[in-house]
């Protein structure tokens, strides 16, 4: 009795398809305009618009014929402009839950215009519920089905889109950077990177140490990036790429009001972060030429970085005392420590005394050669200073005014690499 009746159902469910067909173009239209209405997402561009409908059309085709005859829709193959048009929402970015929702909306509205159909037949109450019933089973596993080989294809043309976009921005970051910018308008690179190449940027150039490579991935450099960005009020999003497999380097676009005291902020928010990666970071440019400028500037900060960080995690800005003359000495100080000590002599020393005399004697110079500029900046009385200065110029053997200069330059490199006066420094 029941495939009796399992199979009466199948039997009027064909019936209702077959008056259905001649309007399949109507249908098809009429799904299509529902998914377009829920799903803004959905609308805008042509092309696509016109690809939903042969995706729709090819879809609602497929169902037809599998209630018509009877078909397992299990063993169904997605229609051909199904498996493009997730193709092509994966290429524009359009999120996967999009594509998901289109097939049930699709489902609820063929489902209505199904049990339109019925209605209009004058079927008995028992008979229409069976169609009803079957139809809704036959579209549910179908739809089921479908959307798992759809989002698989999503997601297998959403991984080569990225890798293949990433790479071509990688080209034209690179291109950029070598100097090749005037082959185009600004607006066309920052169409190209969907980045404002017209705002201010902050470069940036991030790594994890050594023995922290296992959670260093380039996956969370971006979106300490993106935090980051969000933290300095980025004009919008921070552009990101992958130089290796442990290093990234990164842009900030910022207004020329935020642009003001942004390395800094950059620089408490880096401390606040325990998971935080190390950061090289440039100084804030306008335009083409500073995107490139800051970069250049983020490079020379993680050069004297690396040669003086050791395994520590660490944030070097390149306006940070002393980091420009060693950028400018190409980061090798293989053979600074000899010069240093040759210019300070035993003011050079490892020691702690030694150390309190060079900063004393820094921040003195620094401060015009006052002793009493100097005193609030080192917390000291004036005479405190004064002696210490003296200490100083006696511990290194000659006069100031003899290598000034010089002494200014090395006292400089000491407090960047503090290790430089150390007896294991090479």
């Amino acid at each position: 009795m029941p495939d009796t009746e399992d199979s009466s159902a199948s039997a009027a469910a064909s019936a209702v398809i077959v008056r259905m067909e001649p309007r399949a173009a109507e249908v098809t239209d009429a799904v299509r305009d529902v998914i377009l209405a829920q799903i803004p997402e959905l609308r805008g561009d042509a092309q696509l618009v016109q690809l939903l409908r042969a995706s729709v059309d090819g879809n609602i085709t497929t169902i037809f014929a599998a209630i018509r005859h009877g078909i397992d829709v299990a063993g169904v193959t997605a229609p051909v402009a199904a498996v493009e048009y997730a193709r092509r929402l994966a290429q524009h970015d359009v999120t996967p839950n999009a594509l998901v929702r289109a097939y049930r909306l699709g489902q609820q509205e063929l489902l209505r215009l199904v049990f339109a159909e019925v209605r209009a037949g004058g079927l008995d109450a028992d008979t229409a519920l069976e169609v009803f019933e079957a139809t809704f089973t036959a579209t549910s596993q179908y739809i089921d089905w479908i959307s798992e080989q759809v989002v698989e294809v999503y997601r297998q043309e959403l991984d080569r889109w990225r890798e293949g976009r990433e790479r071509i921005r990688g080209e034209q970051i690179r291109r950029i950077l070598a100097g090749g910018a005037e082959s185009r308008s600004v607006d066309d690179w920052s169409s190209a990177l969907r980045y404002p190449l017209r705002e201010h940027s902050l470069a940036v150039i991030a790594w994890y140490p050594q023995p922290a490579l296992e959670r260093g991935e380039l996956i969370g450099m971006e979106r300490f990036l993106h935090l980051a960005a969000k933290q300095l009020g980025a004009v919008s999003t921070p552009l990101f790429m992958a130089h290796d497999r442990q290093t990234a380097w990164g842009w900030i676009p910022l207004s020329a009001e935020a642009s003001d005291g942004a390395v800094e902020a950059l620089r408490r928010f880096a401390a606040a972060d325990g998971q935080a990666p190390s950061l090289a970071i440039g100084s804030p440019r306008r335009g083409v030429a500073g995107f490139v400028r800051s970069h250049q500037l983020a490079a020379d900060a993680r050069t004297v970085a690396l040669r003086a960080a050791g395994e520590e995690r660490v944030t070097v800005a390149a306006d940070d005392t002393g980091v420009a003359i060693a950028a400018m000495l190409g980061g090798d100080l293989s053979t600074a420590d000899v010069w240093v000590r040759e210019v300070l002599g035993p003011l050079a020393e490892p020691t702690e005394s030694d150390a309190h005399l060079r900063h004393s004697l820094q921040v003195y110079l620094e401060a015009g050669s006052s002793f009493t500029a100097a005193a609030p900046l080192l917390h000291l009385h004036t005479n405190t200073v004064k002696y210490r200065v003296r200490k100083a110029v006696e511990r290194r053997g000659r006069p100031l005014e003899d290598g000034r200069l010089d002494v200014e330059i090395a006292l400089l490199l000491c407090r960047r690499f503090p290790t430089i006066t150390g007896p294991h420094w090479r």
